[in-house]
C-alpha cells in the first residue's frame, strides 16, 4: 500500500471514532486480566504523568507549546506500576493540569470495571498536584502520592521541621540524604485542608561540590499511606518507572512521531500505539516469557517472539511454519504459542 494509504484512513476519524477506540482499550484490558494478566488481590498501583510528543512546522492541529518550551502534543498516560501496561491514555494540548480529573474519573472507573483490586492507589507528579485532585481521590476511595511544588507555604512548613526529625536513608556515593514527616494545613475555613506531608533533604558530601551548593535540596510530595516515612519515600521514588514504560510506548510501539496534522488523526494513532504497547505485554505475560518483575521492552519481546526468520508453506493442504535451527529463542517462542494457544475465549 502507498505511504499515505494509512494517514488517509486516520483523517477519517472523528472524536467519536477516537472513543470507540477508547473503548476497545477498556475491553481489552478486562479480557487481558481474566486470562491472567491482571494484578493480583494486593494494592495495585496506579503512575500517572504526561509526556511530549515533540512536533515541527505548523500544520499540526492541536499542537501547542507547554512547559517544556517545545512545540508538540501533551497526551496524559496511565500505566500500571507492576506491568507498564497502559490504562488509559487522552491526546492533548496544554499543561499538564488540564483535564487531569476527568482522566482520573475515567481511569479509576475502568480498571474497576477490569477487575482490579479494592486497594487502589494513584502516583504522580507535582504537574498534578492540586486540591480538586486530591478531593477526586477521595470521593473515589483511591490512596495518593502526589509530589507538590515548592512554594512560600511548603518552603515555610519544611523550615518547622525539627532537626532531630531528619532520618538518614540510603542515597548514592558522593551525597546525603534524609526524610521528615509534617502535617501540612492549606486554606481556611471550609476549604482548610490537613495532609501528611513527608519531604526528602538531599545534597553533596564532595567538598569541592559542596562549596558551590552548600544548601540542602527538598523534595515533598502529600500522601495517604500511614508507613513510616523511609518506606513511604521510597515508594514514592518509584514513580520513576513511569518514564520506562512512556520511553517504550514511544520507541516500541510508534509514539515517538505523530504522523498526521488533524488532532483527532493523532489521538487516534495514540490509541493504536497504546493496543500495541499492552498486546507486546499480555504476550510475554500470558506466554510465560516474563521473568519476574522484570519489566517488558518491546524491541526485545519483537526480536525474540515476533520478528523470526521463518516462512510459512503449505503442503498438501496442510500449513506448516518453518523455523531457523539455531534460533537462541526457539523454546521460549514454541512455549508462548503453546500457552497463547490454549487460553479459553473471553467474552
Amino acid at each position: 500500500m502507498a505511504p499515505s494509504t494509512l494517514d488517509t484512513f486516520l483523517r477519517a476519524f472523528t472524536f467519536g471514532h477516537v472513543r470507540q477506540l477508547d473503548a476497545v482499550i477498556a475491553e481489552t484490558i478486562r479480557r487481558a486480566w481474566r486470562l491472567g494478566a491482571g494484578p493480583g488481590d494486593e494494592t495495585m498501583t496506579i503512575d500517572m504523568d504526561s509526556t511530549i510528543c515533540q512536533v515541527h512546522g505548523h500544520a499540526k492541529q492541536g499542537a501547542a507549546y507547554g512547559y517544556t518550551k517545545k512545540l508538540g502534543y501533551h497526551p496524559l498516560l496511565a500505566t500500571c506500576a507492576e506491568t507498564g501496561e497502559v490504562l488509559h491514555a487522552r491526546l492533548r494540548k496544554g499543561s499538564s493540569q488540564r483535564g487531569a480529573k476527568r482522566f482520573v474519573e475515567e481511569l479509576i472507573a475502568r480498571v474497576r470495571r477490569a477487575g482490579a483490586p479494592a486497594a487502589l492507589c494513584l502516583r504522580a507528579d507535582g504537574g498534578f498536584w492540586s486540591h480538586e485532585l486530591i478531593d477526586t481521590l477521595a470521593r473515589l476511595g483511591v490512596g495518593y502520592s502526589i509530589t507538590v511544588r515548592i512554594n512560600t507555604a511548603i518552603r515555610a512548613a519544611i523550615a518547622g521541621i525539627d532537626t532531630d526529625a531528619w532520618v538518614p536513608i540510603a542515597y548514592p556515593h558522593g551525597g546525603e540524604a534524609a526524610v521528615a514527616e509534617i502535617t501540612y494545613t492549606s486554606g481556611r475555613g471550609r476549604r482548610q485542608r490537613s495532609y501528611r506531608l513527608v519531604v526528602r533533604r538531599t545534597r553533596l558530601t564532595d567538598p569541592a561540590q559542596q562549596a558551590l551548593w552548600p544548601d540542602w535540596r527538598y523534595h515533598a510530595f502529600v500522601t495517604s499511606s500511614t508507613a513510616d516515612p523511609v518506606t513511604t519515600d521510597r515508594f514514592h521514588r518509584d514513580h520513576a518507572r513511569v518514564e520506562l514504560a512512556i520511553r517504550d510506548l514511544k520507541q516500541g510501539a510508534g509514539l515517538e512521531h505523530v504522523p498526521s496534522g488533524r488532532f483527532f488523526a493523532n489521538a487516534a494513532w495514540l490509541t493504536c500505539a497504546v493496543l500495541a504497547h499492552n498486546i507486546v505485554r499480555w504476550t510475554d505475560q500470558l506466554g510465560g516469557t516474563r521473568h519476574g518483575d522484570q519489566l517488558t521492552v518491546a524491541r526485545t519481546v519483537r526480536v525474540r517472539l515476533i520478528a523470526l526468520p521463518g516462512r510459512l508453506v503449505n503442503r498438501s493442504g496442510r500449513p506448516t511454519l518453518r523455523l531457523p535451527l539455531d534460533w537462541p529463542w526457539a523454546a521460549a517462542f514454541t512455549t508462548a504459542l503453546g500457552r497463547i494457544r490454549n487460553l479459553p475465549l473471553v467474552t
